[in-house]
């Protein structure tokens, strides 16, 4: 039977997500031990700034949903924590239906965003090469991967501001008006930070800077967006100049503390700073906010910007969904468990409770295994 246990930015607030946050490192060894618990067979793990999923195919579910729970207690030293966690799982066919959803952008903060796509396929592919899929999670996820190309090919639901580092930028011209006058600095050189400077760019950011602990990257990403690079070690004094700085690490804990801001806006000389800060864990000290002439932005924070610009994008969800319905039925994907319900669809989507790729084998029916 399949899986999938997980939290994301509906039914958990972001200092939840963090502690649950796999760093990229650290993520195959995770894998192969959980692949290794009681009553697991298969695993992949989804882990981005706004969801940690677990994707498995079980032999014994309620065994196995047991074994996760005890190992992310005790791979993230949750200790009582754990018990205020508020997990969502799905089996059988609805936890098909919801991948098939998170590949289309249906279940993002971010309706309709491009990101969850390739943030997917590396899922899988990390997977892969950690020896945690089979024949059915290898299956299911090229269906996936399917299902989301023609979600987004045959609807509009991609129209639109589609990722989160556009929703920062969004944030940044409500702020500013015109952008062309800003310095922004980006701290990060990955690939959330790529997109947020392209839509930067788009939207006139002429001056942009970039820093990153590995310079290379920086200078990288600094050359494709026609800025310049500023090394790790230079970063704080280079936030006294600027306007706007978006951060986006992979850092396992926080990079800029209220006592680092404080000195930076004493040679401000009253300049007020704004901070984006859209990664998960967190790159700022949330009391940076309580700085005077401060004004900080977590991710949090970009979600209710994103939902007064969903309307448009939630009338294509109808359609989308009917896309996914149809993809199920015509592979035989209600075959996956025996599950009295249908998937959940209309006003029950994705509703928390429903009980970057390697090549693997030709995707075809999935059938009860």
């Amino acid at each position: 039977m399949l899986l999938c246990l997980g939290i994301n930015h509906k039914t958990a607030p972001v200092e939840v997500r963090e502690k649950l946050a796999f760093a990229d490192s650290h993520l195959p060894e995770a894998i192969r031990e959980m692949r290794r618990l009681e009553g697991m067979e298969e695993t992949v793990v989804l882990s981005t700034c706004n969801r940690v999923e677990i994707y498995s195919a079980v032999n014994d579910p309620e065994r196995a949903m047991e074994s996760l729970r005890e190992y992310l207690t005790r791979h993230f030293d949750l200790g009582d924590f754990a018990q205020h966690i508020d997990f969502y799982h799905h089996s059988g066919v609805a936890a098909a239906w919801h991948l098939f959803r998170v590949a289309s952008g249906l279940d993002s903060m971010v309706l309709g965003e491009t990101e969850i796509f390739g943030q997917v396929k590396k899922a899988y592919a990390t997977a892969q090469e950690a020896g945690g899929t089979a024949r059915r999670l290898n299956k299911l996820f090229q269906q996936a991967f399917q299902v989301g190309k023609l979600v987004r090919s045959s609807t509009r639901i991609t129209h639109g501001s589609t990722s989160i580092g556009s929703v920062a930028v969004d944030l940044a011209e409500k702020i500013f008006g015109e952008l062309s006058g800003c310095q922004v600095m980006i701290v990060g050189a990955g690939e959330m930070s790529r997109r947020t400077g392209k839509s930067l760019l788009s939207r006139g950011a002429k001056s942009i800077i970039v820093s990153n602990r590995s310079h290379d990257r920086a200078v990288e990403l600094a050359e494709e967006m026609g800025g310049k690079a500023v090394r790790f070690d230079d970063w704080e004094e280079t936030m006294i100049h600027v306007d706007i700085v978006i951060t986006s690490t992979a850092a396992p804990h926080s990079i800029i503390h209220p006592a680092m801001v404080e000195t930076v806006m004493k040679k401000r000389r009253g300049r007020s700073l704004f901070i984006i800060d859209i990664a998960v864990p967190r790159d700022v000290e949330p009391a940076v906010n309580e700085l005077e002439n401060v004004y900080l932005y977590d991710i949090d924070a970009l979600e209710m910007m994103a939902s007064e610009a969903r309307e448009e994008r939630e009338r294509q969800i109808a359609l989308c969904e009917a896309v996914i319905q149809s993809h199920l039925d015509e592979n035989g994907i209600t075959a996956l468990a025996p599950i009295p319900d249908r998937p959940p669809t209309g006003k029950d989507r994705s509703r928390p409770g429903n009980d970057c790729v390697g090549e693997s084998p030709e995707a075809g029916p999935i059938t009860h295994s």
